[in-house]
């Protein structure tokens, strides 16, 4: 049985040296995400002010997997 996740948006509030982030979700939630490799192997640049959407397991709502950054993908 595959793992639920959640998804949520939030801000980039801190960019640490190890390809870590410090994200406010919309709920106030301050959790710690990582990059997911689509947006790794694309280099995508997330910098401090950016929204992402990101992944959140059930098991351990601390950490989480950033997927989506919507300002990025949308411009054509």
């Amino acid at each position: 049985m595959k793992e639920q996740k959640w998804i949520h948006e939030g801000l980039i509030t801190e960019s640490f040296p190890n390809g870590m982030f410090r994200i406010r979700l919309d709920n106030q939630d301050m959790i710690l995400g990582y990059v997911s490799g689509k947006i790794r192997s694309s280099f995508i640049r997330i910098l401090p002010g950016d929204r992402v959407k990101i992944e959140i397991s059930r098991y351990d709502s601390t950490r989480g997997r950033i997927i989506y950054q919507p300002e990025t993908y949308d411009k054509n």
